[in-house]
């Protein structure tokens, strides 16, 4: 009645836990509605960053046993969407035909998959990260890389057919593998009563270990080469094509933007659990959904790469270290950097033993491996 009788109008008065968090989460994190668009969010570092990819991928897809000029593979990939008389560019063609086939039907369709895997393993595992509240959690926490890896061995080393009418049956294996571990991994722990997040880091520890046991047995008792597995094992993106992208995109796409939408309750979650139920929310709902989701993406992106270590500590903490630990803007900016260094490690792979080819994730654990070990370091006074 404060706007009738002119007086103030006083205010309930906080519990001895809800003052605390709530002057903690006014410091540190924002209300958990969804994505920012205010003119506050920075537009401009994400514009510079998307430009910077831009620019990356057309450099990627020049550079190979066959040089074609950045200006040019810029051109080609603008003649197919704008008209010839398009002013200030001239697209009229004076390139080789051969030209068109190595960018659209090889190299274009590599960058893109290389891009997209990347930002799905760095939105993953910052999503991972800011859940578990542990900066060295990765996409393969809970189990999708051993899940992935024992499918991928069934349809490689076993009767299982590789094609089965003239469709790839290794990223469809490869995908079920580490649904299925993540989600008896999530089961077990659900089974106990709540979601505790000690017990599923533990539980994903425990089924990765059970699972590569599995996969190593299948290894040993197999008669045919192992090369195939072990090529894909160490992550690749040779022999990409566009079906590939269109296998993904229905999971890798709608999973990071929701991720993305729950940008500001994953900043409540670096108060405890119960000062963020006290915020308003959802605890348990929500860390089903986005362990759900980053599983889902993670899984998706390893199911046509193999398994790429390392991209989803990296790219995380490369942004935590340059812009902090807001997540409304580290997610955008993770999606950037895992998608450039990912296309940028696939270029290294592919080049640097020409004419032969190394394994990407073995360029990803040369950058990976130091990386890690260095924030182990300096966890113990690392701001997260």
């Amino acid at each position: 009645m404060g706007f009738l009788t002119g007086r103030p109008t006083a205010k309930p008065a906080l519990s001895r836990a809800e003052g605390p968090a709530l002057s903690r989460a006014n410091e540190n994190v924002s209300p958990p509605i969804s994505l920012p668009i205010g003119l506050s969010y920075p537009w401009l570092r994400l514009a510079i960053g998307l430009a910077a990819l831009v620019v990356i991928g057309i450099f990627a897809i020049a550079i190979g046993s066959v040089y074609i000029p950045p200006w040019t593979v810029a051109r080609i990939l603008l003649a197919s969407v704008l008209p010839d008389s398009t002013p200030l560019i001239d697209l009229s063609q004076t390139w080789p035909d051969a030209w068109d086939t190595i960018v659209w039907q090889l190299r274009f369709p590599r960058i893109i998959l290389a891009g997209m895997v990347g930002a799905a393993l760095a939105v993953s595992g910052a999503t991972y990260q800011g859940l578990f509240r542990n900066p060295l959690a990765d996409p393969f926490f809970l189990g999708v890389a051993a899940g992935a890896a024992l499918g991928a061995t069934v349809v490689l080393l076993t009767s299982v057919p590789v094609y089965f009418g003239g469709f790839s049956l290794l990223p469809l294996a490869a995908f079920a593998g580490a649904i299925t571990t993540v989600s008896v991994t999530y089961g077990i722990v659900r089974r106990s009563g709540g979601l505790p997040l000690t017990s599923l880091i533990l539980a994903g520890v425990a089924m990765s270990s059970l699972v590569t046991a599995v996969t190593s047995l299948l290894i040993i008792r197999s008669d045919p080469d192992v090369k195939p597995l072990l090529g894909w094992l160490m992550g690749g993106l040779i022999g990409s094509q566009w079906d590939d992208i269109y296998t993904i995109l229905p999971y890798v796409v709608p999973g990071t933007l929701i991720m993305m939408a729950y940008s500001r309750i994953l900043n409540t979650f670096q108060l405890t659990e119960e000062e963020a139920r006290q915020l308003g929310v959802n605890v348990e709902r929500t860390k089903l959904l986005l362990i759900a989701l980053a599983s889902l993406t993670a899984a998706a992106a390893v199911s046509v790469s193999g398994i790429i270590g390392f991209v989803g500590i990296i790219a995380p903490h490369a942004v935590r270290l340059v812009w902090g630990n807001d997540h409304r803007f580290l997610l955008p900016m993770c999606l950037l950097v895992g998608a450039g260094f990912l296309i940028l490690a696939d270029l290294t792979a592919r080049t640097v033993a020409s004419p032969s080819e190394l394994p990407v994730g073995i360029v990803t654990a040369f950058c990976g491996a130091p990386f890690f070990l260095y924030l182990l370091r300096r966890s113990r006074s690392f701001s997260f």
